[in-house]
């Protein structure tokens, strides 16, 4: 397939990933201020396109607060930057007749591929709870999508299991439901031991007979104290020697973050020597980290 991303309306993620090469991708955070939109758009869109990102893929929102932002600024990477790029849509504070209008808006858009989550709670509660009419999990939220249109869906996986969940072989087990459901893709949460994410692929193929790609997630960390603010929130460790090193170099973000491009540079190569499809990096609409790991691997257009 040529590399015209977002100037082909009916691209799908799936096909990059069925593709030879390792397909390389980005997710960024819709920002709060339009002047800081306006940097996404003159620097990170840029940078990132540079680097050669087959699609990039932009969150819903704390709370799914900015759905309506998510969707314009989908569809301004594809129309502006001709890259293809994947919404957000969690089940966070919306019924089905909410989903409905919105997967209506985005399909009138022109967005193709969409990554179905649940969601975190909204800030206030300590545990998810639908709205009425709405639904407790990301494959009832798969389901919904697919009797309305046929976009490309993808979902979370988590190597160590989610952090709600006591049994990581069951949060496996889920990720497995959610493919069975019409999930075509799967993308991890940020992890820092890639034998975790070998475990869950091996369990996925070999126990549940999960075929579609499953694709890492990597966060690329700026300081200490944010990776274990992070690891915290999200139920995943920091194996002993990589925290041994964060904690020295707590009071130096320049040389966490350099421990960040090598510790995650060192990871990716260990997973696409594994035959991952890709790599998805969570970028925090930042180029630099994600611009030096491209380039250790030697994926970046020359």
């Amino acid at each position: 397939m040529d590399w015209i991303q977002g100037k082909d309306p009916t691209l799908r993620i799936r096909d990059f990933y069925d593709r030879s090469q390792p397909t390389i991708s980005f997710e960024f955070f819709p920002p709060k201020t339009d002047e800081d939109e306006e940097t996404l758009y003159r620097e990170v869109v840029p940078g990132l396109k540079q680097l050669g990102a087959s699609f990039i893929s932009v969150t819903y929102g704390a709370g799914g607060g900015t759905r309506a932002t998510t969707f314009r600024i989908v569809q301004r990477i594809r129309d502006k930057f001709g890259v293809e790029a994947m919404a957000h849509l969690t089940c966070v504070g919306s019924n089905r007749e909410t989903l409905a209008t919105e997967i209506a808006e985005a399909r009138g858009m022109g967005i193709e591929n969409i990554l179905a989550l649940r969601g975190d709670p909204p800030k206030g509660q300590e545990s998810f709870k639908p709205v009425e009419g709405g639904f407790s999990y990301a494959m009832d939220l798969i389901r919904f999508i697919r009797k309305h249109e046929h976009f490309c869906l993808g979902a979370a996986a988590y190597p160590e299991g989610h952090v709600e969940c006591p049994n990581k072989h069951v949060d496996w087990d889920r990720a497995a439901d959610k493919v069975d459901a019409g999930a075509e893709f799967l993308i991890t949460q940020l992890f820092y031991d890639w034998s975790d994410f070998l475990d869950m692929v091996d369990y996925l193929r070999n126990k549940r007979g999960v075929k579609v790609p499953i694709v890492p997630g990597i966060l690329p960390f700026l300081s200490t104290k944010q990776i274990k603010r992070f690891t915290l929130l999200c139920g995943a460790k920091l194996p002993g020697p990589l925290l041994k090193k964060l904690e020295e170099y707590a009071d130096d973000d320049e040389s966490v973050r350099k421990l960040g491009i090598d510790h995650c540079t060192e990871m990716s190569r260990k997973l696409l020597d594994c035959g991952v499809a890709g790599i998805h990096f969570y970028c925090l609409n930042r180029t630099p980290s994600v611009t030096a790991i491209v380039r250790n691997l030697g994926l970046a257009p020359s």
